[in-house]
């Protein structure tokens, strides 16, 4: 059950924090985890991580989350998100979607220099999800 608390504040800081962490670690293997903060290419490369939040909700759209907005509802996550098709990335798109209507959020953590080629398809701005293929993604965490 998702609530409020998943998308603002310290929880939603604390996933992201350890999508970064967990993707240095698996980068820099060799490195004891006191080790990565204290060396300077370590450093160096947690610090141009990006993170991405997708949801999935559950007719099978997703989105990617720009920014999560701050409104004052508690009962539904209203976000920014970043649009897919090039018509539609000339505005602001700010979606409200009730909790209960997600299924899955995945917060991950790039390097821009790893990025896969294939980026998940989202669906949220097409007309149906089941025209949609299949996404093609790059290794996970990398």
């Amino acid at each position: 059950m998702f609530n409020y608390d998943w998308f603002h504040g310290s929880p939603y800081q604390e996933q992201k924090a350890e999508a970064q962490r967990r993707c240095v670690a698996s980068h820099f293997p060799e490195m004891k985890p006191d080790d990565r903060k204290a060396r300077q290419e370590a450093a160096d490369f947690s610090s141009e991580l990006e993170t991405r939040t997708l949801i999935y909700l559950r007719d099978g759209f997703s989105y990617e989350i720009r920014e999560i907005a701050q409104v004052a509802s508690r009962s539904h996550l209203v976000f920014e998100c970043e649009p897919v098709d090039d018509h539609y990335k000339v505005g602001a798109f700010v979606v409200t979607v009730p909790f209960e209507e997600i299924v899955r959020v995945e917060v991950y953590a790039v390097h821009p220099s790893e990025k896969p080629e294939d980026l998940p398809q989202i669906t949220g701005f097409r007309a149906s999800p089941d025209s949609m293929p299949e996404p093609k993604m790059g290794k996970p965490g990398r």
